[in-house]
């Protein structure tokens, strides 16, 4: 079944923008491993859902996507989006400023960031009240966004589309629309559930970045 993001932020499915990065921001602290001595596991647990969960609410194009299938093909990847990736930072920021630690993180993105060739690790971070700086470059303060920006690759994009019996059966054609751009999704007859089909290089129309966008059908 699809995740209940409103419920694991625990936020109402009108929300504001504003109440889905508070409440984001506010859980980010409860589950912190620091506020969870003997629980370190339970809370990383928790920090990955509530990340997941933002991941998708905090970008509007997600969030509209998640509100009308109830599912979202790509999730968890807090960093690609400006509106998520500023929110973390200031997460990061909370954190320092509560004198809590940042070397868990490694732990809850680290297959992640090896996955776009990053040698980036969390532990470099030092904090301070109010501010989050990098001890490689003592008096700078870090933009991830930046970071991220450095170690990306093409990226590959996905999504799910749900076509009818007769549609898999005969072969389709649908729309998708990303980022303001239409993109034609042929699908070919006989197409099964968890077959993919590939737009090669389709991401440099939508996004102006390289990368294919793949999308998985469901036959219902």
């Amino acid at each position: 079944m699809a995740k209940d993001y409103y419920r694991i932020l625990g936020v109402p499915e009108n929300a504001t923008d504003g109440e889905i990065k508070k409440a984001y921001r506010k859980l980010a602290m409860q589950y912190h491993p620091d506020r969870n001595p003997g629980k370190e596991k339970w809370a990383n647990e928790k920090f990955k859902e509530i990340n997941e969960a933002y991941g998708v609410l905090g970008d509007p194009q997600k969030r509209k996507q998640y509100d009308q299938f109830g599912t979202v093909g790509d999730i968890g990847d807090i960093f690609s989006s400006p509106f998520t990736t500023t929110t973390f930072e200031e997460m990061m920021k909370d954190f320092g400023g509560a004198g809590l630690r940042f070397d868990f993180l490694d732990d809850i993105f680290g297959d992640f960031l090896k996955g776009r060739g990053s040698s980036f690790s969390f532990r470099s971070f030092g904090g301070r009240p109010g501010r989050v700086r990098f001890k490689a470059r003592p008096g700078q303060e870090i933009n991830l966004g930046e970071i991220f920006g450095q170690a990306r690759r093409p990226q590959e994009v996905h999504y799910e589309l749900a076509i009818s019996r007769g549609e898999a059966l005969q072969g389709v054609k649908k729309i998708l629309k990303r980022r303001g751009k239409r993109l034609e999704v042929k699908i070919p007859a006989g197409v099964r559930t968890g077959n993919v089909v590939r737009l090669r290089n389709a991401r440099q129309i939508s996004d102006g970045s390289p990368g294919d966008i793949l999308i998985k059908v469901i036959v219902k």
